[in-house]
């Protein structure tokens, strides 16, 4: 079986890459920009620092930010009428995962308007068309939107997240400028970054990785490992290598999926917005324990590549204990709770496990499950 891999068609990286945004956007002939981002941002002014740009070059656009931190239907539904009301040609997605997923769904739906049901969308949707152009700015790292062919929207009336994978929804162009995320708080540069982590181990040992995708994730997992700590200090070398350390994981899990932390939680945000990089990151070490008995013996290369002391002269069994270590440290180092504790009820539980159990990740964890044992992993975080 032939492996796929789709990524962007050009990518900027470093410091100062936004300067590339207008001058693409005029290279493709577009005319007026969708600026799709997020109340924050505007507020702090840091989509000011692109749209700055385009007032300087007489480039027009529209900002849209009603989107909340776990993008709902309703944001989108509303973000696919300001398109239209704007007479906009194109996308550019400032932000995290929230506005980026917003920006992804409301340009499929722009150019495949038999799927305006946004639940149309949920799983592998048959569109034929192209997403609007878009360029993808990300202000966080950690989700990877601007890279991948998935996104996630919040079902508010059904209590749930749905995932959406779609080739035609990747942006063709990203511009991950480390200089955009400069201003994220400790709580969400470690949140996600977490996530970014999670994106890479999840993808390193899910049943459909490749040689390719090994690649990516290893060395995501090298470099997020590495500058995870110094980007919550806000050290412009970790923002650069975190930046970096994102998007490749970013390249490889977008091609070979995730598994059941991710599932389990979508709905831990969907239910209690509790936030996807602090969910991620508590339920890391938890997913890894599960998984030990169907991918345990990819865990030492993984904590090779974290420079795990003495690996080399462990066992299999040793290594992979002590990588489960290396991954909870870091957690804490950087601040993720431990446990589900002030988040999770008991009451929940059920539905949670039954949402995560179908959920569009569950069937790429590499040890099978079911509803009955992931109640149990849930329990256990309590």
């Amino acid at each position: 079986m032939a492996d796929r891999i789709v990524l962007n068609t050009i990518s900027y990286h470093g410091h100062g890459a936004i300067e590339n945004i207008v001058p693409e956007l005029t290279r493709h002939g577009c005319t007026k920009a969708f600026v799709a981002t997020d109340p924050d941002l505007v507020r702090f002014g840091v989509a000011a620092k692109v749209t700055d740009l385009m007032e300087k070059a007489g480039f027009a656009y529209c900002v849209y930010s009603d989107i909340k931190a776990n993008p709902t239907i309703e944001n989108v539904q509303n973000g696919v009428k300001a398109f239209k009301d704007a007479q906009a040609d194109c996308i550019v997605a400032i932000g995290g995962g929230s506005a980026m997923d917003t920006a992804k769904a409301v340009g499929i739906i722009i150019n495949n308007p038999e799927f305006a049901d946004v639940r149309s969308l949920e799983g592998v949707a048959p569109t034929k068309q192209h997403a609007v152009f878009t360029i993808a700015v990300p202000t966080t790292a950690g989700t990877a939107a601007e890279v991948t062919i998935n996104y996630v929207i919040t079902d508010v009336e059904k209590k749930r997240k749905f995932v959406c994978v779609d080739v035609n929804d990747i942006p063709e162009i990203a511009v991950v400028d480390p200089d955009m995320m400069s201003t994220m708080p400790k709580g969400l540069t470690a949140a996600t970054g977490m996530d970014a982590l999670t994106h890479a181990i999840e993808g390193y040992i899910t049943k459909g990785h490749c040689a390719i995708s090994d690649m990516f994730h290893l060395e995501a997992i090298r470099l997020i490992s590495k500058n995870l700590r110094a980007a919550v200090q806000n050290d412009p070398d970790g923002r650069e290598g975190m930046a970096l350390g994102q998007y490749i994981a970013g390249m490889g899990f977008s091609n070979v999926g995730l598994g059941i932390v991710h599932s389990m939680a979508h709905g831990l945000s969907a239910l209690y917005d509790t936030p996807h990089g602090v969910a991620c990151a508590i339920l890391l070490p938890c997913g890894l324990e599960y998984n030990l008995p169907a991918a345990g013996a990819r865990y030492r290369k993984i904590g090779e590549v974290m420079e795990v002391p003495g690996i080399s002269a462990m066992s299999d069994d040793e290594a992979a204990r002590a990588t489960i270590d290396a991954v909870k440290q870091l957690s804490k180092d950087v601040g993720i709770p431990a446990d589900l504790k002030g988040i999770l009820k008991e009451e929940d539980i059920l539905f949670l496990s039954e949402s995560a159990y179908a959920d569009a990740c569950r069937p790429g964890n590499p040890r099978d499950t079911s509803v009955e044992e992931i109640v149990e992993l849930y329990k256990g975080m309590m």
